[in-house]
């Protein structure tokens, strides 16, 4: 894996300059030139300055084609994340139960560390979110401290980064790296120190303050080697301090999203929609589930997403003529191993990451571009479900209501099919529908797949969230009580919805879902 380090002959064999990239500066040996001679040299390089800062992650002196003056990361601009950290601070002053007899306040954020396949092996680094939601600092091994005193009724608080110390060797195998004088460049905080400062800081801080309150993640440390080692340090020192998590108040935050945030969530809802416009025709009988998920994840990429969002789920739903595999209802079936036959449905849930946004779809399709009848009755049905249930994506009810009454509609379209009884009460009915449905209806979206997590389904919906709707039936081979055209298929319908004062916009509505669309992609 290693790579012998670049050099250019810019004078011939015996002038020659080498340009060690990624370090602060360049070191550069001249054999058989004078210092006068430097000026003459460096013009053979104008792109790159010798004392130019390189940082370790997108910045816009150095990505102008993916950042704008004044932002942090893509879209995203210092003053929003000022303004997250403002509204955080606030927040958590004014809900605490001692703010009137404590007066300090301590947030601890710790970022995500690097995780190891094998040894010296990463896997792919994906930043914690709650860390990335305030600063939008994306290199592992640091943490964000908001520190916040009351004084006269009023609110004064900073922010302060730590991060790994610029280190010429480790830099040469792991990434650039920003250190303190380039992060406080590139976030825009009050202070940055490079991350061995952090156990003085604290130290410090507690000789300052007699009273505090300490916010941290306790419930679920994202950083391990932090937690038992500086931060957990710090933590038995304060341990006759009050004590609060942040999750709920970093989450309320990221429950709403600003015009900038919802920007990048159409991209990336879009970038999503358009591949799978390519994924669908592309399949055929005798494909391989994990061929589909190349596809996927091609088609997201070449259109500038970073990553796929999680792993996808792709599993064939047979119908009777068949009696091999039942993989699509394993919700979330993630082998993506077997060949997928002629007259099965091919279930896929994916979707991409587009700069620390997420996108959620699910689309399922005859592999051999048509339904058979029981199919695309079901089909149909289901899809029916879904478009009421989206019309319901209003502040007038919360996702849960939403699931209660999919729970009622699916129920009756289910009768229709003779899938379940028609004599039940209301309650029965709910009951079996949940039998062929076992997962919620919709969940939260941002920049994670299952946003939000700690904030309950059972709000009003507000202008500005994005959540799911995604009904499903999964009817197993086995089943005893239902007709037998219809053993072994699963289907799932889902699209990403922003919540506004007015109607629900469905963000992915061009990828195709209705059963004409889908089959019309497999003639052109």
């Amino acid at each position: 894996m290693a790579a012998p380090m670049k050099s250019w002959s810019l004078l011939g064999a015996s002038k020659r300059v080498l340009i060690k990239t990624g370090f602060e500066h360049f070191h550069m040996g001249l054999s058989g030139s004078s210092s006068n001679s430097l000026p003459k040299l460096l013009k053979c390089v104008p792109s790159m300055s010798i004392w130019r800062r390189n940082f370790g992650q997108p910045a816009p002196q150095t990505h102008p084609h993916l950042l704008k003056e004044g932002e942090v990361t893509p879209g995203i601009t210092k003053s929003e994340y000022e303004e997250r950290r403002n509204m955080l601070v606030r927040s958590a002053v004014n809900s605490s139960p001692v703010k009137e007899s404590v007066k300090s306040h301590i947030m601890i954020f710790p970022s995500a560390s690097k995780t190891y396949m094998t040894k010296d092996i990463p896997y792919p680094f994906r930043q914690n979110t709650e860390f990335l939601y305030l600063c939008g600092f994306k290199e592992p091994d640091s943490v964000l401290v908001l520190e916040c005193d009351i004084l006269n009724k009023k609110i004064n608080h900073k922010s302060v980064l730590f991060v790994p110390g610029k280190d010429p060797e480790k830099e040469l195998w792991d990434g650039l790296r920003s250190g303190n004088t380039g992060s406080l460049q590139i976030t825009g905080v009050s202070e940055a120190y490079n991350i061995e400062e952090l156990g003085n800081y604290f130290n410090n801080y507690c000789k300052r303050h007699r009273e505090y309150v300490v916010w941290y993640c306790f419930g679920a440390p994202p950083h391990k080697h932090f937690h038992e080692g500086i931060i957990g340090d710090f933590l038995k020192q304060s341990y006759n301090k009050p004590k609060e998590d942040t999750r709920q108040g970093v989450q309320k935050l990221q429950l709403i999203k600003s015009p900038a945030e919802i920007e990048l969530m159409k991209t990336s809802i879009e970038i999503a929609s358009q591949a799978f416009q390519n994924v669908i025709p592309f399949s055929y009988s005798g494909i391989n589930e994990h061929h589909l998920y190349a596809k996927m994840d091609f088609e997201c990429r070449i259109r500038n997403a970073q990553i796929l969002a999680y792993p996808p789920v792709v599993a064939d739903l047979l119908c009777l003529l068949f009696t091999g595999g039942n993989r699509a209802n394993i919700i979330h079936y993630v082998n993506n191993d077997q060949l997928i036959k002629d007259g099965e449905l091919v279930l896929m849930d994916a979707g991409c990451e587009y700069h620390g946004y997420s996108s959620d779809l699910t689309r399922t399709w005859p592999v051999s571009g048509k339904f058979t009848s029981s199919q695309r009755a079901l089909y149909d049905a289901i899809l029916h479900v879904q478009e009421l249930c989206i019309s319901m994506c209003t502040s007038d009810f919360s996702l849960d209501d939403i699931y209660f009454h999919m729970l009622r509609l699916l129920g009756i379209e289910l009768q229709k099919l003779g899938l379940i009884p028609a004599s039940l009460t209301k309650d029965q009915l709910i009951v079996k529908a949940r039998a062929f449905c076992p997962h919620h209806v919709s969940h939260y979206l941002g920049m994670d797949i299952h946003d939000t997590a700690d904030i309950s389904r059972s709000i009003k919906l507000q202008d500005g969230m994005v959540v799911t709707i995604e009904p499903g039936v999964y009817i197993p081979k086995n089943s005893m009580d239902v007709p037998d055209e219809f053993k072994g298929i699963g289907i799932r319908i889902e699209d990403d919805i922003l919540i506004t004062s007015s109607e629900p916009v469905v963000l992915s509505a061009s990828c195709p879902k209705q059963a004409d669309e889908i089959e019309a992609l497999f003639r052109h």
